[in-house]
Parts: C-alpha cells; structure tokens; sequence
C-alpha cells in the first residue's frame, strides 16, 4: 500500500487549540513522531478559499482539517469530486463530526489515530447549493449561539451563568415563526407555525445519554424535526428524555424521515445555523441528500445499524 500524505489546513484561532495552546510546530511534531508526511498551512492571514485551492493542487491524497466545523463544512464542499480525502484533527468549538466518527477529541489521539484510519463514504446534504454535513437549524437555536459567541471569552463558570440567564431570558421572549415546510418536494406545503426546525443528514440516535449523536452517515436520507413550541416544560422535558434515550416521542417534537425538503417563509432572508455556524440564507430553503459523497478518513468503519437506507422513522 502506498504511503498516504497528509495537507493539513490548521485553524489556529479555534477554540480548543486556542485553550490547549497547540502550535504549528507541535502538529507538526505528532505527524513526524507517528511516521506520518505531512505539510502543515497554518497561515490565518490567507483566505480559505487561497489555502483550500492550495491544498486541493497539493500531491496529499488526504486534506486534514485541523479545527471546528466552520473549517470541516468548507473544505466538505470543496473536495467532493477530486478523488481526496477528508480527515479530522479536532480542535474546534464543537466537533459533532468528529464525535460521531468516534475520533479522539485529544488532538494527539487523533493524528496517531490516522495512521490506522480506513476510508469510509459518508452522506452530504446540500441546501441552495450549500453543502452541510450534520445539520441546518431555523428559528431559534441561531439567535441562542449568537448569544454565545457574545460571552465567548468570558472566563469558565462566569460564562455558563452568563449563558444561561440569555437562554432563559430569550426563551421567555421568544415567538413561533411561520413557515411552509414541503416534504419530499410534493409540490403540497403545509404551513406550520414553529418554534424551531432542523433538518439533519441522516439522524439523532436515541439511546442513554445519547445526546445529538448519530452512529449512522449513510442512510442516504434527511431527517426532518420540527420543534412545535418550547415553553419552560417544554425545554426541561426532551432534555430530560435525551438523557434517558427517548425523546423522539416528546409531544413537542415531529421526526420525520425525508429525501428532499423545500422550507419557505415570508421573509426573503432567514438566520440559520450551518454546521454549527450562523449565517444568513435567502428563501426558499431547498434541501436534498447525497449518498456517499464523500471520502472520509477515520479510525474504524461505520456501525452497520441494520437498518437499509431510506428506511422511514416513526413520526
């Protein structure tokens, strides 16, 4: 088997290597000392777009992106098609795809574990244009993390109370939006009024402590869940439920299994969060799914579920 290199495109500025005080030099040093060829971009100061067209032009057959999801969800876009792979160093703020591809979130972990990575297809979902790889939330949840990136620096317990006082005061504040949600693109919207809707590749497993996991990437379907309301009750029973590994059922909650999703509203711009990043998208929202799109380099397979592609979830 010949030997696989490595182009690493290192976020310096994300959260964990901030913390952890990871350098340049010292990811450098874990390639070496596990035997591994790598080149290392490290330089903030060029746009991504620059380093992501360097690494493309690059002999690695392996893309790494070293930092949050920000990093992960755009080098997705970029390597679909090329013939490279992706793989993930975790020192971001969230990781969620790193999790559920059970990478070691210790960053020295995570290089060693490359060395015996096997590749795997996994799904990508796609909204106007825009590719995504674990969700695309509307209503809410955005405006909560913008509330935590106000606070983000803030030091450890000062920032949790901090966080929770705005959850609470915007939860008490919040109204339901209207929206027309298109299931399977029949062409027949039923308008909903929400409090919040994500639209996932694939979906959360339930399961004790289980909590926004998914041991399955590709089912080759989005899921759909719509969140009716979120009163006080409301918020501490699915939490509640996730802990003890059903929450699908909450009466709060509509799962539903989909190949395609088109979501309009009556303003022409809706905040979202993409890949655990807000940004803003124009309306309407058309989502679809793409089997297997893309290469991934991970420590082990995925768990075969036994559940064949496409299979519908219980509403």
């Amino acid at each position: 088997m010949p030997t696989r290199t490595y182009h690493v495109i290192f976020n310096a500025n994300a959260g964990t290597a901030l913390a952890t005080g990871i350098t340049e030099a010292a990811l450098a040093e874990m390639f070496a000392s596990n035997g591994l060829a790598a080149t290392i971009d490290a330089d903030a100061d060029r746009p991504m777009p620059e380093r992501i067209e360097q690494a493309l032009a690059s002999d690695a057959d392996t893309i790494v992106a070293a930092g949050g999801d920000g990093t992960i969800t755009a080098l997705c876009g970029a390597i679909l098609g090329t013939g490279k792979s992706l793989a993930i160093l975790p020192p971001g703020t969230v990781n969620a795809l790193a999790k559920d591809l059970h990478i070691p979130l210790d960053t020295a972990a995570a290089v060693a574990a490359l060395a015996d990575g096997v590749t795997q297809q996994i799904d990508v979902g796609e909204v106007n244009g825009r590719f995504f790889l674990h969700k695309v939330v509307i209503g809410m949840i955005p405006g909560m993390a913008a509330g935590h990136e106000h606070i983000r620096g803030m030091p450890g317990v000062s920032a949790k109370v901090g966080f929770m006082r705005y959850f609470f005061r915007r939860l008490a504040r919040t109204r339901r939006i209207a929206i027309a949600i298109d299931a399977d693109d029949t062409g027949k919207p039923e308008v909903e009024r929400v409090q919040a809707v994500a639209v996932a590749s694939n979906s959360y497993d339930e399961g004790f402590g289980r909590i926004l996991a998914r041991e399955r990437l590709d089912g080759g379907t989005l899921t759909l869940y719509v969140l009716k309301r979120l009163t006080f009750v409301d918020f501490f029973r699915p939490a509640g439920g996730m802990l003890v590994g059903r929450w699908h059922q909450d009466q709060a909650l509509e799962v539903q299994s989909v190949g395609a999703v088109t979501i309009d509203s009556h303003k022409g711009l809706l905040k979202v969060m993409f890949d655990g990043e807000v940004e803003t998208l124009a309306t309407p929202l058309h989502f679809t799914i793409h089997p297997k799109a893309l290469t991934m380099l991970a420590p082990a397979p995925l768990p075969d579920t036994g559940n064949p592609a496409g299979e519908a979830l219980p509403a």
